[in-house]
């Protein structure tokens, strides 16, 4: 097993070039506010929260009118990137301004409710593997698989074993890119970091995150990220 050291970077890579259309908002959904502050720049303070977290490097895409108008692009540890078309091509750009050795967190624009201990029992990941990990929560409720085009029910899927995906997800730079790069080439579908290190032929670690860890998609997600990060700001002021 490779000797992982806490000498080694961490860069986070946040992959922000969505135009988020199932907000049904003016603009894209990473600039919509809780309180003063962007669901962006909530995302990016709570990685820069860990000390172990040196940069962030966030992907917006090429007409972005909104990045540089924000307190965060003033932060000498925060770097825009111009991203790509797909989430996967947005991470790869971010990638290309990190250094070989580093450990790279991936983590979602608009999921702004990490708890400070989820990510650091994820970061804790890198003493022992050399793969790298995703938080993810187990499924809690009744699954169900729908007919092929049809929305009926086709059986019930088993939930025991069965995970939500969630970010940050963390992983060795040089390996990440190298699946990246070859899932992309290849026409893989790649739905997130971890699907990508699965198409080539890597199990990345699974570590138990909070369920409110949520990303906000639909516009009835906002009050309840609202909601979320309130009550976990009051749990670390106490």
């Amino acid at each position: 097993m490779t000797d992982h050291s806490h000498s080694a970077d961490i860069i986070a890579v946040v992959p922000a070039a969505g135009v988020g259309s199932r907000m049904q908002a003016a603009f894209p959904k990473q600039y919509l506010t809780i309180g003063a502050m962007t669901l962006l720049e909530h995302s990016v303070a709570r990685l820069l929260a860990n000390a172990a977290v040196r940069q962030v490097i966030v992907a917006v895409s090429a007409d972005d009118d909104w990045f540089d108008t924000l307190p965060l692009a003033q932060d000498p540890r925060v770097v825009r990137v111009t991203g790509g078309a797909t989430r996967a091509e947005s991470v790869l750009a971010g990638l290309q301004h990190v250094n070989q050795g580093a450990w790279v967190l991936v983590h979602d624009a608009a999921r702004p409710c990490l708890h400070a201990e989820d990510l650091a029992r994820l970061l804790a990941i890198r003493d022992h593997s050399d793969v790298g990990a995703i938080l993810a929560a187990p499924v809690r409720d009744t699954m169900k698989r729908a007919e092929p085009g049809n929305n009926a029910v086709a059986h019930t899927v088993e939930r025991e074993d069965l995970w939500h995906a969630l970010t940050p997800q963390f992983f060795p730079h040089t390996l990440l890119t190298a699946c990246l790069s070859r899932a992309l080439s290849e026409g893989a579908t790649i739905t997130d970091e971890a699907s990508a290190l699965e198409y080539c032929g890597y199990h990345p670690q699974l570590v138990s995150g909070r369920s409110d860890n949520i990303k906000v998609t639909r516009p009835e997600d906002l009050a309840l990220a609202a909601f979320y990060l309130t009550q976990i700001e009051l749990q670390e002021s106490a």
